[in-house]
């Protein structure tokens, strides 16, 4: 699918006319070109714009600097993470950037929240920009706003679990363990967002015109993340301590529960030599002729049991 936009004034407007025939006029005068999933047809129009084809999935997936951020022919290339969530889950995809002088293309697999977001504030004239590389600018920095919304929410759900693992008695350790796990994942994908945003507003720093006058923005973006990283560090912090204490207070009643086997193997353990120094068939055991013989060995045995156990007790171990 592709999706254009137009720079009229100072705002960005949507430009999406059915009319299959007008589509090379509509591409041309775009100031925007988004492609999410582009068919065969869609990447031939594009081709226009480039003098390489547009990027395939792999390619945009590449890891290694040089391959996500680099100028050529075609303009200022950065390949840039976004998060993504599935099933309660988040997970980053790779945006594909290419600024020219004239316009933005992006290229891309999925339909992003940010971009949803930012096609809903276009609608409404709130995006303000005069130059696709004011546009790409203002990409970021909504990006790095949803990620700061984003790291807030994990917060809120860490002070949760942090309740259940401190402070509920009854609470299911490991449901909270499971939880942790989620919100660890989930904060580990935001800072790979976050230090790729870093990367990449670095990468355009260099890159765009020095009079440039969205070059205060992307400084005023870098220092946002720098703020958004320490916060981020606190969580992992906090999850690991967290985690640590589940992990802790599992074992303090795992031990519990050896405990109580091992206090029982005891207390039993002088009851049960009386009982086979008895149960020996040797044939000279003065006690077995006594008529008493047996009652006194069972009172016997009780009072073997209740030693250790009232000595445990005089200790304060149980």
């Amino acid at each position: 699918m592709l999706r254009t936009f137009e720079i009229a004034g100072q705002t960005i407007v949507e430009r999406n006319e059915p009319d299959a025939c007008d589509q090379a006029s509509r591409l041309s005068a775009a100031s925007w070109i988004d492609a999410q999933d582009p068919t065969a047809d869609e990447r031939a129009a594009l081709g226009r714009f480039l003098s390489d084809e547009l990027p395939e999935s792999d390619d945009v997936e590449e890891i290694e600097a040089s391959a996500r951020y680099f100028v050529d022919a075609d303009g200022i290339h950065v390949h840039s993470l976004f998060l993504s969530q599935s099933e309660g889950r988040h997970d980053t995809d790779t945006v594909a950037f290419i600024l020219q002088p004239e316009r933005l293309i992006t290229f891309r697999e999925d339909d992003l929240a940010d971009f949803r977001l930012l096609r809903m504030r276009a609608r409404r004239h709130q995006v303000e920009a005069d130059s696709p590389e004011a546009l790409l600018i203002t990409i970021f920095e909504q990006k790095v706003e949803n990620l700061a919304d984003t790291v807030e929410d994990i917060h809120l759900k860490l002070e949760q679990v942090s309740h259940l693992v401190l402070e509920d008695e009854e609470a299911d350790l490991e449901e909270a363990i499971d939880r942790l796990a989620k919100l660890e994942d989930s904060n580990g994908k935001i800072r790979l967002c976050l230090m790729d945003t870093q990367r990449s507003i670095s990468f355009l720093l260099r890159h765009l015109p020095a009079r440039s006058p969205v070059r205060d923005t992307a400084r005023e973006i870098l220092h946002d993340l720098d703020t958004l990283m320490s916060h981020i560090a606190f969580l992992f912090d906090k999850i690991n301590f967290l985690m640590d204490s589940t992990q802790g207070f599992i074992n303090i009643e795992q031990n519990q529960i050896i405990k109580i086997f091992s206090i029982a193997a005891v207390v039993f353990l002088p009851p049960t030599l009386i009982a086979s120094i008895y149960g020996m068939n040797f044939a000279h055991m003065p006690e077995l002729a006594q008529t008493y013989g047996y009652p006194v060995a069972l009172v016997g045995m009780v009072l073997a049991g209740i030693a250790p156990y009232a000595y445990f007790k005089y200790k304060n171990w149980l």
